[in-house]
């Protein structure tokens, strides 16, 4: 059936336990935290963000995983909690990334709170798909995807994506998103 097998790809099957309410993976082998200092120039009021970190520097976002090798055919997959809050009044996000091969999507299953997924082209299209839970967003090959947390409670999610799709942060630091999301007088207002 097979001529050879490469040695990388003969991981042994596993399981996860999940917390699909809360958002949690029992016993993850990665875990990311973004506290609010790792999110300077990604909000649009730099002096509000500067007291949010004087305050204590809360957890924005972060992420769990039981990583698989980073190669094709493999499925990497997590769970991201992004916790509610605004930086004045634009709401709490995730950095954003493309993927270091441009060709591969990635799916978000929403599972608790509510929120946006923002998504860009390297040209500036710029689309957006509400977090509900049980909604699901597909984020196409070729585009640059961020959460945004519109709610008061964690948005939490659960994502798959191809083992070799990587994260490139850089271009979205540099380029950032034409649109954003804030809570004006009560409301999530996109632009």
């Amino acid at each position: 059936m097979f001529d050879t097998l490469p040695e990388t790809s003969l991981i042994q099957p596993f399981g996860v336990q999940l917390d699909l309410v809360e958002g949690l993976m029992e016993n993850p082998t990665r875990r990311t935290e973004r506290r609010a200092s790792a999110m300077r120039g990604h909000y649009n009021d730099a002096a509000a963000l500067e007291k949010i970190i004087e305050g204590g520097d809360p957890v924005h976002y972060e992420v769990l995983e039981v990583p698989v090798p980073e190669e094709t055919g493999h499925l990497m997959f997590c769970i991201s909690r992004l916790f509610p809050g605004t930086v004045g009044d634009e709401c709490f996000m995730t950095k954003g990334h493309y993927h270091t091969r441009v060709n591969t999507g990635e799916i978000y299953l929403a599972l608790r709170g509510k929120g946006l997924m923002m998504m860009k082209t390297p040209d500036g299209e710029c689309r957006w798909e509400e977090f509900r839970p049980g909604r699901m967003v597909y984020v196409p090959p070729y585009w640059g995807h961020r959460s945004i947390n519109t709610g008061d409670e964690p948005l939490v999610s659960f994502c798959v994506y191809p083992g070799e799709a990587g994260h490139n942060y850089g271009d979205i630091e540099t380029e950032g998103f034409p649109k954003r999301a804030f809570i004006r007088d009560g409301s999530v207002i996109v632009e």
